[in-house]
């Protein structure tokens, strides 16, 4: 055989090789989202099964807290298997989370619900998923590193891009399962035992994913130090323990990767919540449209990472957090116009006020459930409006005084509880109820989205143009973490900012928003969350993040 016929063969192994390690490690990420994101998708059916003994509200509420508990849990996951990670190796480390994944989230699916077994349904999902968010802790930095410290020089953001990719086809698939599944069998069946299967059809996901990394050798670079003896005994102290280090796993918190997880769960979870439960369209046309918008978005996650290789990393992470900043508030505004728009009309042209002593209104969230929200008017006018996803404005009335809702220039005053005895506060909760329904009716405000006035290319466009921002975020951030810290400390020194951004700032997003919305009335004010989260990290970021794409990761 030629020279030149053994250099084309060895070039033929290196892509092959190439491609089954962004594969393996694309394929394990695609799985943490895949039932991160299906737990999101499925979250009103989950509040029925498993919170069913709270009212509506806190049900939905405490299910999007459930999955919250998962990214909670995330920041010791990457302590744990990070510094197993630097000091056993990345390939076995992300086996075992892999497995320690896949079975939780199988688990979810053969779980009894609330009604079978009473509260221990809920406590059992909450410890599924601190188990799945566990794993999941030492899941992203471990592929993060395994195809950064594979890929060739100068191509680490296109490489690792395709880890990238997988969020998006993680959310991709689940949409995919739960419109199929819905399609199939029908809504009834769905929500009765039909949501079950796409977190049973994990399994396969699981077994394809371990096969495929099975086959992998260690990384190059770790193998290198191990062989050397030159790998950290102490990754946790070196890691957090010295300032030179530490001061760097701060600024990627709050420079770079709480902005991405904001915009993030913004783009891909509070859009769907949104349209769902504010904009009031049908579920299976909310999802219908995002897989859309997602298979337009999707191909911008490579691009974004190829042109990290040629303009760095932070020039494109900090654009998506300022453009975030600025412009989230008219995106979901248009949002409302193009998904509903006889509800956006009837905000403008009849808005909705409670007149009410603020002192008898309540935070309209009970973490406990145990708040009927019937003990003063106050609370029975607004507990009606933020259950029903109703925009109102507050305005101050005198101690003493009953709670009214007015509806333009019609007030409903709201029954006084203290007059009436438990039967017939219940009947003057329900005349009230019934006496501001029909008024919203009569002002315009539709029960739900009529589908023949949602304005699909306009939704579609505006869910890509977030999706862009998310795209522009996220693509070069696997690529910037690995190339800010040295390869012995690597993997602890990258997981832990990465899953408080993405488990405490980017987790905790559609709970904290949705219960924003329910205390103010403001459909928009869960905005600020996002909005504030990623101007700081532009602030941080523009201020205090290196740029590092030219840097050498193999010392």
């Amino acid at each position: 055989m030629t020279a030149g016929a053994h250099a084309a063969d060895a070039a033929h192994d290196l892509k092959q090789n190439e491609v089954k390690v962004i594969a393996a490690s694309s394929l394990g990420t695609m799985f943490e989202w895949y039932d991160f994101y299906l737990y999101g998708l499925l979250a009103s059916y989950i509040s029925a099964q498993f919170f069913s003994g709270v009212n509506e509200t806190t049900a939905f509420i405490l299910a999007l807290a459930a999955f919250a508990a998962g990214f909670a849990i995330r920041r010791f996951g990457s302590i744990v298997f990070g510094w197993v990670g630097d000091v056993v190796g990345r390939k076995n480390t992300f086996l075992v989370t892999m497995g320690l994944m896949g079975l939780s989230t199988f688990a979810v699916g053969f779980l009894p619900s609330y009604e079978q077994i009473g509260i221990a349904a809920p406590i059992i999902l909450v410890t599924l998923r601190l188990l799945q968010g566990l794993a999941v802790g030492g899941e992203y930095g471990g592929a993060a590193t395994y195809v950064a410290e594979h890929a060739p020089e100068g191509k680490r953001g296109f490489f690792t891009s395709f880890i990238q990719t997988t969020a998006t086809i993680g959310l991709f698939t689940a949409l995919l399962l739960v419109i199929g599944m819905r399609s199939l069998i029908g809504e009834e069946a769905f929500s009765s035992w039909g949501w079950r299967a796409p977190f049973l059809f994990s399994i396969f996901l699981l077994g394809i994913s371990l096969w495929i990394r099975l086959q992998l050798a260690e990384s190059p670079v770790f193998q290198k130090m191990k062989d050397e003896g030159a790998t950290s005994k102490a990754p946790l102290s070196e890691s957090f323990g010295r300032w030179s280090n530490l001061k760097f796993v701060l600024i990627a918190l709050f420079g770079g990767v709480a902005g991405q997880a904001v915009i993030g769960y913004t783009g891909q979870f509070y859009t769907l919540f949104y349209l769902e439960r504010i904009a009031d369209v049908d579920p299976a046309t909310s999802n219908i449209l995002l897989v859309i918008a997602l298979i337009i978005a999707t191909p911008t996650f490579v691009f974004f990472g190829w042109l990290s290789d040629k303009i760095g990393r932070k020039k494109i992470i900090m654009t998506a957090c300022v453009m975030a900043t600025l412009t989230l508030f008219p995106l979901f505004k248009a949002l409302t116009y193009a998904a509903n728009p006889d509800y956006a009309q009837a905000i403008r042209d009849t808005p909705v006020t409670v007149v009410a002593n603020p002192d008898e209104c309540s935070f309209q969230f009970d973490p406990i459930g145990k708040n009927t929200f019937d003990e003063t008017s106050c609370d029975i006018a607004k507990a009606y409006l933020a259950r029903n996803g109703i925009n109102y404005k507050n305005a101050r009335a005198p101690a003493g005084t009953l709670a009214e809702v007015r509806v333009g220039d019609v007030s409903i005053t709201a029954p006084d509880p203290s007059a009436y005895g438990e039967e017939k506060l219940a009947a003057e909760i329900d005349r009230f109820q019934a006496a501001v329904s029909a008024r919203l009716i009569e002002a315009g405000y539709p029960e739900e989205a009529d589908p023949e006035k949602i304005n699909r290319p306009l939704v579609i466009a505006i869910v890509v143009a977030i999706m862009l921002m998310v795209t522009a975020a996220y693509a070069p951030l696997a690529a910037m973490l690995v190339e800010l810290f040295p390869a012995r400390i690597r993997y602890t020194s990258m997981s832990l900012p990465y899953h408080i951004g993405n488990g405490w700032f980017g987790g905790f997003l559609p709970t904290t928003a949705f219960a924003m919305v329910a205390a103010t009335g403001n459909i928009h004010y869960g905005l600020w969350y996002p909005v504030i989260v990623a101007g700081m990290t532009a602030i941080v970021g523009i201020l205090f993040l290196p740029e590092t794409f030219r840097r050498n990761i193999d010392e």
